[in-house]
């Protein structure tokens, strides 16, 4: 037996053999003549449902939550331009009110110096 050395056909057989023991075995520890394995993948199904609802809840809150912050900031920029119009209209009444101001202040003086030289006039003509 030293120098046996098997022929094709034998290495064949036993090659066949060694896969027709390993089929054996592996239907044997098959999970589908498991009577719990249907049970199984049904419990594995409802909970792949259940992670994939729970990620489509978790990406429309998301969605919301980007939504509300967008409105929220396009509401913060309209209020701003509110007040930016609002503090450009105030400045301009403030301006033509400084400027009515002025022009009362200007009109005054001159009133007084209108008055001022009507009198000297007036005391001049009684001197003469």
């Amino acid at each position: 037996m030293k120098n046996f050395e098997p022929s094709f056909a034998n290495r064949m057989s036993t090659a066949a053999q060694a896969k027709q023991s390993r089929l054996k075995k592996a239907r044997a520890i098959d999970p589908a003549n498991d009577p719990k394995f249907a049970e199984r993948q049904a419990s594995r199904a409802e909970r792949s449902v259940a992670r994939k609802e729970r990620l489509a809840e978790k990406t429309a809150a998301k969605l919301a939550e980007k939504t509300r912050k967008a409105e929220e900031k396009v509401a913060a920029k309209i209020r701003e331009a509110e007040e930016e119009t609002a503090k450009a209209e105030r400045l301009i009444i403030e301006a033509a009110e400084k400027e009515r101001r002025e022009i009362d202040l200007v009109a005054e003086r001159k009133a007084a110096r209108d008055a001022k030289y009507a009198a000297r006039k007036a005391r001049q003509g009684r001197k003469r």
